[in-house]
């Protein structure tokens, strides 16, 4: 079935995603607030739109935006997509309270359905992301075709958005959690004479095998922070959004606050000439959090 879509936001993600639609033979319209960041596209068959209202005017509008502020902007700000006719699929990382809201304004015009994904740039270039999707059956139904050539699968988790947000922040917060703390165990075999690289190898060869420790176990292990999948802010902005949510539901995280510290700029390794790491006077070193990005 091919579509109309609408494609808003062409960061690394936004633009690899936009590509795949092309690709799949969709009726892709694109916007984005740097106009030349969608020339590639519209050279592969792609319709530039002079704003994001006319970008909406489709079966589907998928936004892909960095934070709650650039949302609301292209849905509420001039020549937004608010009241468009389009089905609006908001890929964002953004804040419950945000997608509650654009639940409840959007109700009357196309719909709205959250659809955060999990994967990083080279997952989206190959349609290989991870879709969580929640909203109205008929209307995620309706969006099946433009999901489908985005990713590997689409987890539905319920008729309520906001909790399609919730799902994605817990998961970018236990991602988090897990860099911290192969971090600090790889500080502890290094200290004690065990390479990093060989402790990686036989944690993700056992117990650990999981996409998550072999990812970013490879990139703390060869100190790969960039180029970062988003820029550094984006990934403390996620980690307030989890404390915001947690505070809302008077939910305890403890290990919320450790990853947020490192996440602000608090990582306790110091890099030095030749890439050596020279030891902290009262902490053990651990990479810096604030330079790694989680997708």
């Amino acid at each position: 079935m091919i579509m109309r879509i609408g494609f808003i936001g062409l960061g690394q993600m936004g633009h690899a995603m936009a590509t795949n639609l092309v690709e799949a033979g969709h009726e892709v319209t694109v916007w984005n607030r740097s106009p030349d960041k969608a020339d590639a596209l519209v050279e592969r068959g792609a319709t530039r739109a002079a704003t994001p209202a006319e970008a909406a005017q489709g079966d589907v509008v998928m936004t892909m935006l960095a934070d709650d502020a650039a949302l609301e902007a292209v849905v509420y700000g001039d020549a937004g997509i608010f009241g468009a006719p389009a089905v609006h699929v908001s890929h964002s990382t953004i804040s419950v309270a945000l997608a509650e809201r654009l639940t409840a304004d959007q109700d009357g015009a196309g719909g709205y359905v959250a659809a955060p994904v999990f994967g990083r740039p080279p997952a989206a270039a190959a349609a290989m992301l991870f879709v969580v999707a929640a909203g109205r059956a008929d209307l995620i139904a309706r969006c099946e075709p433009a999901l489908d050539a985005i990713s590997q699968r689409v987890f539905r988790v319920g008729e309520t958005p906001s909790a399609a947000n919730l799902v994605k922040l817990s998961g970018n917060f236990m991602i988090m959690a897990a860099v911290e703390a192969m971090a600090e165990a790889m500080t502890l075999a290094e200290k004690g004479g065990v390479e990093p690289a060989l402790l990686l190898e036989v944690l993700t060869g056992t117990l650990f095998n999981a996409p998550v420790y072999k990812t970013y176990g490879e990139m703390l292990v060869e100190h790969r922070f960039t180029p970062a999948g988003f820029a550094a802010p984006l990934g403390l902005k996620d980690m307030n959004l989890v404390d915001t949510v947690a505070g809302r539901l008077r939910t305890p995280m403890p290990l919320l606050g450790v990853v947020r510290r490192d996440r602000a700029g608090g990582g306790r390794c110091r890099l030095v000439g030749g890439g050596r790491r020279r030891p902290a006077q009262r902490r053990a070193l651990t990479p810096p959090l604030a330079r790694l990005s989680v997708a």
